[in-house]
């Protein structure tokens, strides 16, 4: 059997549903403002139901995305509420490990208008700088093209923590990212920079499928994390969209979200979890199958 690290679920839409607030653009990050003991549970309860790892809620927390809210003065103050949170949580557990969260630049989604590889890694170096003496990995997430993976673990490398890339496909074809590259396609970028795992995440459980075969033929520890949408919807990928432009499946109990992550376990995956419309209740079943199976979690 196996020794499997369990992620946590969906953070920034807990956060809200939590709230009670409308979403906005950065709906994570404003409720990390103004309710900050929210994070904490959220980060409780993905431990609490068995969750090894507490990811940051610093996704969207960079320089071009808060000056567009106008919350640039508060991006230190941000990366430390984030970063305390999720120490309090692991903490109070009493073991975990934590990821530092870095998405894309810009939008999610969205490679077409990413600044080019050379320009994100001096864009990436502050939050890299920010989270790497507090945290025990560094996670980037939602990487969609390979120049877009290149630039930010140009600088995430740096850091002297493990990395972990996180890349998105294509909703209904795993072979390959949202740039429409293919995802075999990253294999050069991988061994230049000597990453530590390779992850698919923020993409169709069906499609993740796909790609945890190809992310198995690139020769280190590899897993995946899928989203609960239907698929990426058009709206979604307009300036300054809200998550409510994105639907909701209604098929994905925990019990069948369990059953496409056990699938990649024994596809090979030794990373799971998952990423958005995936909660709490989602990661305690798959905690409770990944045990039934003799897996041990790590």
């Amino acid at each position: 059997m196996s020794e499997i690290t369990l992620l946590d679920g969906s953070i920034g839409q807990e956060l809200v549903k939590r709230a009670g607030k409308a979403p906005t653009p950065l709906w994570s990050t404003t409720v990390m403002i103004d309710q900050p003991d929210i994070l904490r549970d959220v980060h409780a309860e993905y431990f609490n139901v068995g969750a090894s790892v507490a990811t940051t809620n610093t996704y969207p927390v960079l320089h071009d995305r808060l000056v567009r809210a106008g919350l640039q003065d508060q991006i230190e103050t941000l990366w430390a509420q984030a970063v305390k949170s999720a120490q309090s949580a692991r903490n109070a557990h009493g073991s975990g490990r934590i990821a530092g969260s870095i998405g894309p630049l810009i939008a999610s989604y969205r490679p077409d208008i990413c600044p080019s590889a050379a320009e994100a890694e001096e864009l990436y170096r502050d939050v890299v700088d920010a989270l790497a003496p507090h945290v025990d990995l560094l996670l980037i997430e939602t990487m969609c093209s390979v120049d877009q993976a290149d630039g930010a673990l140009r600088a995430a490398m740096k850091s002297g923590r493990p990395v972990w890339l996180a890349v998105s496909v294509e909703d209904f074809d795993g072979s390959k990212l949202r740039s429409g590259e293919n995802l075999a396609d990253l294999a050069p970028v991988l061994n230049r920079h000597d990453t530590d795992a390779i992850l698919i995440n923020c993409s169709r459980p069906e499609a993740v499928s796909t790609a945890v075969d190809i992310a198995a033929q690139f020769g280190r520890p590899f897993g995946a994390y899928a989203n609960g949408f239907t698929k990426i919807a058009q709206g979604f990928l307009k300036d300054a969209p809200t998550v409510d432009a994105l639907q909701e499946r209604s098929d994905l109990s925990p019990a069948a979200y369990a059953d496409f992550a056990m699938g990649w376990i024994d596809q090979g995956a030794t990373i799971v979890g998952g990423c958005c419309e995936v909660g709490p209740d989602h990661i305690a079943e798959l905690a409770a199958r990944i045990k039934a199976a003799g897996h041990h979690i790590v």
